[in-house]
């Protein structure tokens, strides 16, 4: 799977500066994944502070979800690493 950071953002919108924000679905798509990760990650506390759209979704922008998915990389390889 491409690191989220080196895709081209496929389906999200980009702000006046030049933010990507995807909602979860897009969020999930984005990263290869299912919405129900981009779920773990807001309850696990990866994904915080969440934007609004105009229809009340939850968006993130594309360095929290890069973010978000590098902090899930680094956890599970510490894992992997003391089993």
């Amino acid at each position: 799977m491409p690191h989220p950071d080196a895709r081209t953002p496929a389906e999200g919108r980009e702000d006046a500066t030049g933010h990507i924000w995807f909602t979860i679905r897009e969020a999930a798509a984005f990263i290869g994944g299912s919405p129900q990760t981009i779920y773990s990650w807001e309850r696990r506390g990866h994904l915080t502070n969440p934007r609004h759209d105009e229809r009340g979704r939850r968006i993130y922008s594309q360095q929290q979800i890069a973010d978000a998915h590098r902090t899930t990389r680094q956890n599970t390889a510490a894992v992997r690493r003391i089993a």
